[in-house]
């Protein structure tokens, strides 16, 4: 329903009388109900195609109408056939009360919403089915998953920090190669060259033989990160980058990191802006000797929050364990970075000090959020309720995907 809800605003022009031109169509009439796309055990035809092609461009969708009125009658049968499945059919009733609900919101009656349908070669039946796979779907992912959105007050106070704006999310991989002084120069001229790749799968090989991070073994790719987790030194270098290019060489303390963009998007949702981070580094000697690395792993298996490493530093020099709780400008940025990617708890073991010769055992504790007084706090809970719901049910349809059995001519 969101491309419902988001297209409809534009057919506002419709009440003005403008009217827009269609090509011929596309099948001859003997092929008219031809299927096109088989979805398990459906069809769809091919003048289902051309109607929901024509009613995507009289809603001025964005992409190509054809390319996207097939992927959306896939998801619309998987939407159908997992709402039957589960015994979820809209009346009659219900389904005109959805109609009349969707030409509302561009000031028309149903009547007159069919009506301008019509006159730009779109039948009313295209229009019902529309709305009717996508209150089947609604219906169903709140039957489903309404349960599972509940927040607790902890939750929505560490999500306060949100203005419910739109936020940037970045898709990046990262290469971070440890540059102790005897090796640093050959590093950095490796590094230079690694900074002029502009190819994903270039960049991942170099990635996999050269990066001394948890990612690597994923050719240094990344998840989804939001713009404004990462260092506030390394956002305009990552802004500056088109897909497929690569930051200068960026010096870290024994390390050089180089960093490639995937993929940009705006988001709806402007994630919390954090007052402050908690964190904890244990000091582990011999750098990332094959010993150290195989004694951080056996510690990070016996740690679950930073409190533990009290007990592993006991009796050890008082400097061996930092603690730390700044504001994210004042950390430092490579130890930013890898925060960045943590959840309170996890672990990073990318980093090094002293030349190389020590281990830096990373762990996030917490993050505070800065709370935002200007948010009506029960309409914000429910916008996160929403998110959350949305996203179950787009994991949820993916899964329908993954699982069916689509043949396209």
């Amino acid at each position: 329903m969101q491309l419902l809800n988001t297209s409809i605003r534009k057919l506002s022009a419709l009440a003005l009388g403008i009217t827009l031109a269609f090509g011929p169509v596309q099948v001859s009439a003997q092929n008219l109900f031809a299927p096109v796309i088989r979805v398990n055990d459906s069809v769809v035809t091919a003048y289902e195609l051309d109607q929901r092609a024509r009613m995507l461009t009289l809603l001025r969708a964005p992409g190509d109408p054809q390319e996207v009125a097939r992927e959306q009658l896939i998801d619309d049968r998987l939407r159908l056939q997992a709402a039957e499945a589960a015994g979820i059919v809209p009346s009659p009733e219900e389904v005109l009360d959805g109609m009349a609900e969707f030409a509302g919101r561009a000031n028309l009656s149903r009547d007159e919403f069919i009506q301008a349908l019509e006159a730009s070669g779109v039948s009313a039946q295209t229009f019902r089915d529309f709305v009717r796979a996508g209150l089947s779907w609604r219906l169903l992912v709140q039957s489903r998953f309404v349960g599972r959105v509940n927040l607790s007050e902890a939750e929505i106070d560490r999500a306060l920090g949100a203005s419910g704006g739109s936020s940037v999310r970045v898709l990046l991989s990262e290469i971070i190669m440890p540059a102790p002084p005897p090796q640093a120069e050959a590093v950095q001229a490796r590094a230079q060259r690694i900074s002029q790749i502009t190819s994903e799968a270039e960049f991942s090989a170099q990635a996999r033989q050269f990066s001394a991070t948890a990612s690597r073994g994923a050719g240094g790719r990344l998840p989804w990160q939001n713009l404004e987790d990462l260092p506030p030194v390394l956002r305009p270098l990552v802004l500056a980058l088109a897909p497929g290019e690569v930051t200068d060489p960026i010096p870290i303390p024994n390390a050089v990191a180089l960093f490639q963009l995937r993929a940009v998007e705006e988001t709806d949702y402007t994630p919390p802006t954090y007052s402050a981070i908690e964190y904890a580094a244990y000091y582990m000697p011999g750098g990332r000797s094959d010993a150290t690395l195989a004694q951080a792993r056996v510690l990070a298996s016996k740690v679950d929050r930073c409190d533990d490493l009290y007990g592993v530093a006991k009796g050890q020099p008082e400097d061996v364990l930092d603690r730390q709780t700044l504001p994210p400008a004042d950390i430092p940025t490579d130890i930013a970075f890898e925060l960045s990617k943590l959840d309170p708890g996890e672990v990073s073991t990318a980093l090094t000090r002293s030349n190389g010769q020590t281990l830096v055992f990373l762990m996030l504790c917490g993050r505070t959020a800065e709370v935002n007084d200007d948010v009506d706090r029960d309409q914000f809970a429910l916008g996160l309720r929403n998110q959350r719901l949305q996203s179950l049910a787009e994991s949820y349809l993916a899964q329908l995907r993954a699982d069916a059995r689509i043949v396209t001519q």
